[in-house]
């Protein structure tokens, strides 16, 4: 079994739960275990998060009003893609957690906590930031689409 689907969404804070949902209906059709659901769920939503709030080009005149989601249920695997326009991210970034108290700066260590894998890396050839992140999925005993 394998479904794919793809979204360009707009650099706005509603587009965030958009995307949560149709992860969620998705897993949720195909029979995956809620639980794996919901960790990857809260992944999309703080790299749809960091993509709102930092993918925009800081260059005047930029087109950077949009970033793209895209997600494969493929066998026993979830991946999902993250992808913006903006400035750029180094990696090391990432391995720096933010204070337990902080308001912001904790999306990336989230996402590392509830994916198996995870990338984080420069869009090729044109800047911007692309966050993947995978997991092995588990699947409910009444599911419809298990992975063969």
């Amino acid at each position: 079994m394998s479904i794919w689907w793809s979204l360009h969404l707009r650099r706005e804070a509603a587009s965030v739960p958009l995307a949560r949902r149709l992860l969620l209906g998705t897993m949720e059709t195909a029979g995956v275990d809620p639980d794996v659901s919901y960790d990857l769920s809260v992944a999309l939503s703080e790299a749809c998060a960091n993509a709102v709030e930092h993918g925009g080009d800081t260059a005047p005149g930029a087109s950077s009003e949009a970033y793209r989601v895209t997600a494969y249920l493929d066998g026993e695997k979830c991946r999902i893609e993250v992808t913006d326009s903006g400035p750029g991210f180094c990696g090391a970034e990432a391995a720096r957690p933010a204070r337990a108290d902080a308001e912001h700066g904790r999306g990336l260590c989230l996402i590392q906590e509830l994916a198996d894998h995870v990338h984080i890396g420069a869009k090729p050839g044109l800047g911007g930031t692309v966050v993947s992140f995978d997991k092995i999925l588990k699947w409910r005993e009444d599911a419809p689409l298990v992975a063969v």
